[in-house]
């Protein structure tokens, strides 16, 4: 189509419609057409939280403060039958394709995949983004935020990068890739690249705050040079998932406001759901969870910590809105924010992984390691700072999914049910109002779709796309009497199901999604998996049956008087698991981290890594929990001396650091905070090439579900020869840290230990670092130690 400049131009693909002739003078050009927005195409921004429940925003009934969303409510539509799948990957694979989570073979979160074709964690190719969608439409496209989309062992320097965000239509990312990461400390990548934080938490860094510096300089970026060329950002905060990382100025805050618990919330914060017309005026309240706690039968001492442990959550959240406001004031600085349409939705209900007690380190909750009163207690006046990892008890997460039962993992609607807000000044006239129509998290995509007048592409960059599963809601968003056009929705998490169906959901619960120890009344054990015989009974006499057009939170399960209608439900349930991917079914919880998986790096006997180069990612790194190990550095060390780290592994929530200080050699192994082991070499080290080495010998077999690894004697040496010993009592049985790279030369992010002041660079020369798992003893390899020392 011909522009202002009167240029001929013809998109590309087909047929050149200039003149080619002998030379320039009998010859008419023509230019590719550039990839133009539609005039008037508007702004799209997804906003999503994390592990936020349907009672925690205050537009939702809660009494935490956040004005920024509640004004976008305000000034737009809340729905109150919202859905996702209960947990983070899964959803956010829902929202930016359009398509159920098994279609997108992430039945559970990436480190959780098997092979099958529901599960294994590699997003097809032929389900496209939004984001590709859109920048085929002339958008800009940003990621910014949390990701969790890419298969764990593809998230390492080596690639490949085809499921990194800049691989699937985004433009520009900043932000993580894992599943949760450190407030203060952050591990951070920027497009395809690791990288640092600019500042440290001593200089007031936090992520949220860095996060909307960052979406805010993408869209200024290209507004400055184009104007009028509209964006696609998908805006995806670390919060509300622990770390509950907030300075003590915004949990102050909330001092004494949650002194009179959690069932207290609940109570108050229906009332005011009833009153915001979010619940019907005849809902009732679900009942007291068995597994939360009285709060009147708790001591002085746990009410004061589990209150504090609220107030820091709060005062995240709060912390995490007044951010959300910069960036949409920086929109209306623009002018842009009356024609951005604006989706706010959190990825499932409240999460319970702060076990029943809550923890300063969510990393014992995954290791199966109790969390300990009198150290909680003794940390309180520290909570929400840098130095742990925390997490509020799941009595907070039962108050934060009021009016409903349960939470995240679980498919009863407090795991499934979350805040949903729309607004779009200029594109929709509804003010104030609440939408009751069924919708989940795959149709967001053809609402923005049908919003923007757009239809999904057949193909994308070559790759023929498979149908929407989506149904747009776009006729709610026009008319609050529309009828629901999603009728019917499967739901499956660790082996954890329910379908809706015309206002009918039948509910078959798993003690594997929960994370509890043990279902009493039928026996089973968390982390049993689900055999052709227990899914037999499961089906038999494992389903509920609740009419929700009646019974909103799930109250008065009525299998028994309508067993026509729960039959009918599950062979409902068994149609939709044949269309997505489903089956096979599977109830293990942490078990299935443990799943062999094919890999780019593979694991291998003898690990070597360098100086300046990436951190090692998790996936990638040496396997050394629960065996054998010897790590050894092949350094310089200059006539003066030198310390620093050598290498580490992990951070504040676990994991262990080998570095030289005071002239000796040290090894400081974080048993997921709950104990710190520090060993040192009985000889100081001496000036020249050297190989400092140290060894984990096992002496004891690890209990893994009794939160202990392998206990085991530590051994120096250096160039070889013995330089010292120790041992470690119990090491971490099943994950060294919630984000624990391997870094040459320094301890990056937050410190494995307070002995030194991160990062603690060596200040010698490192040649290498070189890990052997094998199992042999360091004195056989004293040979490559000696040629490894020649060619220094």
């Amino acid at each position: 189509m011909p522009e202002e400049s009167g240029l001929n131009e013809y998109r590309p693909g087909t047929t050149f419609p200039g003149v080619i002739g002998r030379t320039f003078d009998r010859s008419a050009p023509a230019w590719p057409e550039p990839r133009r927005a539609r005039d008037g195409s508007p702004n799209v921004l997804f906003i999503i939280l994390d592990d936020t429940g349907f009672g925690q925003l205050g537009c939702y009934g809660s009494p935490i403060a956040t004005p920024n969303l509640d004004r976008l409510a305000t000034g737009g539509v809340r729905f109150n039958n919202m859905h996702t799948t209960a947990l983070c990957s899964p959803t956010r694979t829902c929202i930016l394709t359009g398509r159920n989570h098994h279609s997108n073979h992430m039945a559970a979160i990436t480190e959780a995949s098997t092979g099958f074709p529901g599960y294994d964690g590699n997003i097809p190719f032929e389900n496209g983004f939004l984001s590709e969608m859109l920048l085929q439409q002339g958008y800009s496209t940003y990621a910014v935020g949390k990701w969790h989309l890419t298969p764990t062992d593809q998230t390492t320097a080596a690639g490949p990068f085809d499921r990194w965000p800049l691989g699937r239509g985004f433009e520009r990312y900043y932000g993580f890739l894992g599943g949760d990461t450190h407030q203060y400390y952050p591990e951070l990548t920027h497009d395809n690249h690791r990288t640092e934080p600019s500042t440290s938490p001593e200089q007031g860094y936090h992520l949220t705050e860095d996060l909307v510096d960052r979406a805010i300089g993408f869209i200024a970026d290209s507004k400055q040079v184009a104007p009028e060329k509209p964006f696609f950002m998908y805006f995806a905060t670390g919060a509300m998932h622990a770390p509950h990382h907030v300075r003590q100025e915004w949990s102050d805050k909330y001092r004494g406001k949650f002194d009179d618990g959690w069932s207290a919330y609940r109570e108050r914060t229906f009332a005011r759901q009833k009153e915001l017309g979010l619940v019907p005026a005849d809902a009732e309240l679900s009942r007291h969870d068995p597994d939360v706690q009285v709060w009147e039968s708790l001591s002085d001492d746990e009410r004061r910590l589990y209150a504090r442990m609220m107030e820091v959550f709060a005062g995240f959240l709060e912390h995490t809105d007044h951010h959300i406001g910069r960036l949409l004031a920086f929109l209306d600085e623009l002018g842009e924010l009356d024609d951005t349409l604006i989706m706010v939705l959190s990825d499932n209900g409240a999460s319970s992984e702060g076990g029943p007690t809550g923890s300063i380190n969510e990393n014992k909750f995954f290791n199966f390691v109790p969390d300990s009163l009198e150290q909680n207690l003794a940390a309180i006046d520290d909570i929400g700072g840098p130095r742990y990892f925390n997490h509020y008890p799941w009595g907070w997460t039962w108050a934060g999914n009021t009016p409903f039962r349960r939470w995240k993992r679980e498919t009863y609607r407090g795991g499934i049910s979350d805040p949903f807000i729309v607004h779009w000044t200029n594109g929709i006239q509804a003010r104030d109002e609440v939408r009751p129509q069924y919708t989940h998290a795959v149709d967001m995509v053809p609402t923005v779709l049908d919003l923007l007048g757009l239809e999904a592409p057949t193909d994308i960059r070559g790759v023929s796309q498979s149908p929407i599963e989506g149904v747009s809601f776009a006729g709610a968003l026009r008319d609050p009497g529309a009828p629901s056009l999603r009728t019917t929705q499967y739901f499956e998490m660790l082996g954890h199901r329910s379908v809706y169906h015309d206002g009918w959901r039948a509910v078959c619960p798993w003690p594997g999604a929960s994370f509890v120890e043990s279902d009493v009344e039928s026996g089973r054990a968390f982390g049993d998996p689900i055999t052709a015989e227990t899914l037999t009974q499961l089906d038999a006499h494992g389903w509920e049956l609740y009419h929700i057009a009646e019974d909103f939170a799930e109250n008065h399960d009525v299998a028994d008087q309508h067993p026509d209608k729960l039959i009918e439900l599950i062979a409902q349930w068994y149609v939709e698991a044949g269309k997505y991917n489903v089956l096979p079914l599977d109830g293990r919880a942490q078990q299935r981290f443990a799943e062999a998986r094919p890999v780019i790096a593979k694991d291998r006997s003898r690990y070597v890594y360098f100086p300046g180069t990436s951190e090692i990612a998790p996936s990638a790194a040496p396997k050394l929990l629960n065996r054998p190990y010897t790590i050894t550095a092949l350094v310089e060390i200059p006539d003066e001396g030198a310390e620093g780290v050598l290498v580490s592994q992990g951070g504040i929530d676990g994991g262990y650091v080998f570095y030289v200080a005071d002239g000796r050699l040290h090894f400081a192994y974080n048993y997921v905070a709950d104990q710190l082991f520090h060993l040192t070499s009985d000889v100081d080290v001496p000036a020249g090439h050297r190989a400092l080495s140290v060894e984990f010998v096992p002496t004891g077999e690890a209990q893994p579900r009794q939160g202990k690894g392998t206990p085991g004697d530590v051994l120096f040496f250096i160039d070889g020869e013995p330089a010292g010993r120790g041992s470690l009592p119990v090491t971490i049985p099943l994950l060294i840290g919630l984000a624990a790279g391997v870094n040459v030369g320094a301890d990056i992010g937050s410190p494995v230990t307070e002995a030194y002041a991160a990062p603690f660079a060596f200040t010698g020369r490192i040649n290498r670092i070189v890990y052997d798992v094998s199992g042999e003893h360091v004195v056989d390899h004293e040979a490559e130690i000696r040629a490894a020392m020649a060619r220094q």
